[in-house]
Formats: C-alpha cells, sequence, structure tokens
C-alpha cells in the first residue's frame, strides 16, 4: 500500500511491548510519530530508540505520542530495550510494535523488496490529531534518522496549522516566518498588526507568532 500525504492513516490492531493497541484509540487527539526499524539487535536503530526516548519531554510539549515498529515479537523487543537502557543510558518509554505478521508493515509500505524483502526500512511518519498523514521519510537502513529535524518539523506543522504562514529552508524555532501567499494584505495587517518586510509582492517576511503549546 502506498501511503500519500493528507490522506488517513491507516488504523490498526497490534501487540506491543506495552500491550496490544487500537492505533487511532491510542493516538487519541495527539499527534503521532510512527517509526519502524529493520528488526531487532541492530546497532544504528539501538542508538534512534534511545534518542527519540531521550526527547520525550519536547514530545509531550507538543502533545506527541511515539510509537516504534519492528517484524520482531515482543519478548526480543523487550530483550532489546535491555540492550538499550544499557548501552545508551536510557530506557525506552513509548511502545514498540511487534510486527511479526507484518501487518502494519505492509499497510504503512515499510518492506521494500527491491532493498531487502525480509525487513523493513526506516520509514517516519507524523501524523496529526485528525489521524491525517502530514510527513512521510524513508532512510535506508545504513542511515541514522536526524530527530532533530523531525522536532523542527513538527514545529513547523504546528506552527503553520495554526497561523497563515510557511517556514523558509532551515527554519527553526524563533526565526522569521512567510506569510501564505493566498493572505492578502489587508488580512495580512488584522493578522501581524506589526507589520512585515515585503521582499516581493509573493515573498512576506514576518516575525515568527507564538508556537501553539
Amino acid at each position: 500500500m502506498t501511503i500519500q500525504l493528507g490522506q488517513i492513516a491507516p488504523d490498526f490492531e497490534q501487540d506491543t511491548t506495552t500491550g496490544r493497541i487500537s492505533f487511532h484509540d491510542w493516538l487519541g487527539d495527539s499527534w503521532g510519530i510512527l517509526f519502524s526499524h529493520p528488526k531487532d539487535y541492530t546497532p544504528v536503530c539501538t542508538t534512534e530508540l534511545a534518542e527519540a526516548a531521550r526527547l520525550k519531554p519536547e514530545w509531550d510539549k507538543r502533545n506527541v505520542k511515539v510509537i516504534g515498529l519492528s517484524v520482531d515479537p515482543a519478548d526480543s523487543h523487550q530483550g532489546w530495550e535491555k540492550d538499550i537502557e544499557e548501552t545508551q543510558g536510557q530506557a525506552v518509554n513509548f511502545p514498540v510494535l511487534a510486527d511479526a505478521d507484518r501487518k502494519v508493515s505492509d499497510l504503512y509500505g515499510m518492506v521494500h523488496p527491491e532493498a531487502d524483502p525480509t525487513i523493513t526500512v526506516r520509514s517516519v511518519f507524523v501524523i496529526d490529531p485528525n489521524k491525517k498523514v502530514r510527513l512521510i521519510m524513508t532512510y535506508p537502513p545504513s542511515t541514522g534518522r536526524n530527530f532533530a529535524e523531525i522536532v523542527r518539523v513538527v514545529d513547523s506543522l504546528q506552527l503553520t496549522d495554526a497561523h497563515k504562514v510557511a517556514t523558509p529552508v532551515n527554519w527553526t524555532d524563533g526565526q522569521p516566518v512567510i506569510i501564505v501567499p493566498s493572505l492578502s494584505d489587508a488580512d495580512a495587517k488584522a493578522r501581524f498588526p506589526n507589520g512585515w518586510k515585503t521582499l516581493k509582492p509573493y515573498l512576506r517576511v514576518v516575525d515568527q507568532p507564538p508556537l501553539p503549546r
């Protein structure tokens, strides 16, 4: 199955390290990050799961729930989590899907036969509270993910959902943003009473409005 931006994230029931979940019910009104791992006891994934767990205060601040996935069973995950805590100094504090039957992997297109039909690629799905898929990233098995970029994208999505702005290249929280072209100057004056800088009629730069928290 091919997942596309804007579609409703497929729902499923599956076992995890913290018990069986129904995905949409588990998400509730939170944002979600679903990310997959080729298999248990792999070196790059060991560092990634620890980093995702280490970022829990940032996820909580943004109303984000994180869930991992590997095609191994739950008891294997639990053994691996002990290694993660031992080697990375951080316990895993979110559920990891036990997708031994590949139900979720196939549903989300996480197995790429041309890469390796026996493992999942490093997929990332950011899902909003309406259960819509807002971001998809796919990394090769050899390359660890940049979680600072995932946090940055969540900030951008939440900011641009709340205000009529877009975020420019390399934007991070606190930097100027762009007024969307669909907003007229008259309407922009009401939204941004302190004004903005017009570089071109279609390129209006304004101080960042507050992030919704």
